[in-house]
């Protein structure tokens, strides 16, 4: 699979803005000729997150119209970073993924909120798991904070998954954790791993943008810079199912005794 990674500066609260934004890189990225696009994190919003309520978009519906009508026009699969999805119980931090016919194939709510950013004060979190299918792949969405969570990337690769891709938002001053965490997981894994992350700054943070592609013995295949830029890389199936057959760790595992 061919996937191209949109690390994009985002403008604060300005979803209008944002919305033009990432039509335009994704008819960019086309040319390309990518298999898939992957998004950052709140890329409609940014972390304006006291005024969620007011710009998040309700239940998601024109975010999935709009990027609905780019898969389909381009033939694309897309899986679209998250946005701020609201309703009358409160706003979820969520990621949609569509497929070439412009099907919605996937979401998923970020399930681990990042009290350093305040986002358990405006953000409900998730509670169900981020697999779907692309082009008969088994895949996982993930969401930034969540790459913290070992454990909870392994419910998903357990069951399979041999591709997650992660949206985000994280900072520069935490670059180093960025990258450790993003090799460990593929390591630990044996699975690719694909992490959009974003470009630029907002009134509280610069971030660190380095999105990357990772094999599963850990290797980087490529990465960003810190600035924007349309990263694009391949993934091979089989090398996630040899290496998971020459190091059987989803068979060594002892999950009646980890509790």
């Amino acid at each position: 699979m061919r996937i191209s990674l949109i690390q994009l500066d985002i403008a604060f609260g300005n979803p209008d803005m944002n919305y033009a934004t990432v039509a335009n890189k994704i008819r960019e990225s086309a040319d390309a000729a990518p298999d898939c696009i992957i998004l950052p994190e709140l890329w409609t919003t940014g972390y304006d997150l006291t005024r969620l309520e007011e710009i998040g978009d309700p239940d998601g519906e024109f975010t999935k119209e709009f990027i609905s009508s780019l898969a389909k026009q381009y033939n694309i699969n897309i899986v679209a970073g998250s946005v701020a999805s609201r309703n009358a119980s409160g706003v979820t931090n969520r990621m949609f993924v569509f497929n070439r016919s412009g099907e919605l194939v996937g979401e998923y709510s970020k399930l681990h909120l990042f009290q350093l950013m305040d986002e358990h004060l405006y953000l409900q979190p998730g509670d169900a798991k981020g697999l779907f299918q692309l082009e008969g792949i088994l895949c996982a969405g993930l969401i930034c904070y969540d790459i913290r969570f070992p454990e909870w990337v392994r419910t998903h690769t357990a069951q399979g998954a041999e591709i997650l891709f992660i949206s985000a938002e994280w900072p520069l001053s935490r670059l180093s954790h960025w990258r450790a965490l993003l090799i460990s997981r593929a390591i630990e894994n044996q699975c690719y791993v694909v992490a959009c992350n974003r470009a630029g700054s907002d009134p509280n943070n610069t971030f660190a943008g380095h999105s990357m592609i990772i094999d599963p013995w850990g290797e980087i295949l490529c990465e960003a810079s810190e600035g924007e830029e349309i990263l694009t890389g391949n993934t091979d199936l089989h090398k996630v199912r040899e290496i998971r057959a020459q190091i059987p760790i989803f068979a060594d595992r002892r999950p009646d005794l980890y509790d």
